[in-house]
């Protein structure tokens, strides 16, 4: 029980350590996923390492952004792991007086290696989606915002206005991308030896 427990709050960690992007702690964030670790999300398709650098960018632009992690549910499998974790991003964009708020679900392959957790493909899935607009009602073009699924348009949206443009499809609660991307991470899971 104890060694769960360890293995626990060690994933419990790596979730909510997505706070060190939004602190700019470049350094402590390269330390949540394995060297070989990938991530897809809305703007960013690759290494990790890559990521950490895009985001310290993104970090100097206009585009502002926070994220709110709850605890993961986590199912593990000798030294691997999923973890599915409920977040918030809260974006702004100061200059263009426009802002959003997304809702989705990270969801991680975590393995141990050398008695260290650390992520090896974080995805998302986007549950849903809204914009908020701190200084006032702005005018928003309809026309971009519908190139992109409902449950995440208006993140699409601000970062493509953002310079960050949102290239490909993602998954969303319930489609056909989430029930595949789920299904490969079991089959991952099992694989384990």
């Amino acid at each position: 029980m104890d060694s769960y427990l360890a293995d626990r709050r060690a994933i419990d960690d790596l979730m909510t350590g997505w706070m060190r992007r939004d602190l700019a702690q470049w350094e402590a964030m390269r330390e949540l996923f394995h060297p070989d670790g990938i991530i897809e999300i809305t703007w960013f398709r690759g290494l990790f390492t890559d990521f950490v650098d895009a985001s310290a960018r993104m970090g100097t632009s206009d585009l502002k952004t926070k994220h709110v992690i709850t605890n993961p549910a986590v199912t593990f499998h000798e030294d691997r792991a999923i973890a599915e974790t409920n977040a918030i991003v809260v974006a702004e964009n100061g200059k263009l007086k426009l802002g959003c708020q997304s809702h989705n679900r990270f969801y991680d392959r975590i393995e141990k290696r050398n008695g260290v957790w650390r992520i090896v493909d974080r995805r998302s899935i986007y549950d849903m989606g809204s914009f908020t607009f701190p200084c006032g009602i702005v005018d928003i073009d309809a026309d971009t915002a519908a190139k992109y699924p409902p449950e995440y348009a208006a993140l699409a949206y601000l970062l493509d206005k953002s310079g960050f443009p949102v290239a490909g499809s993602f998954a969303t609660k319930g489609s056909a991308l989430e029930g595949e991307l789920k299904a490969s991470a079991l089959q991952w899971l099992e694989d384990a030896r």
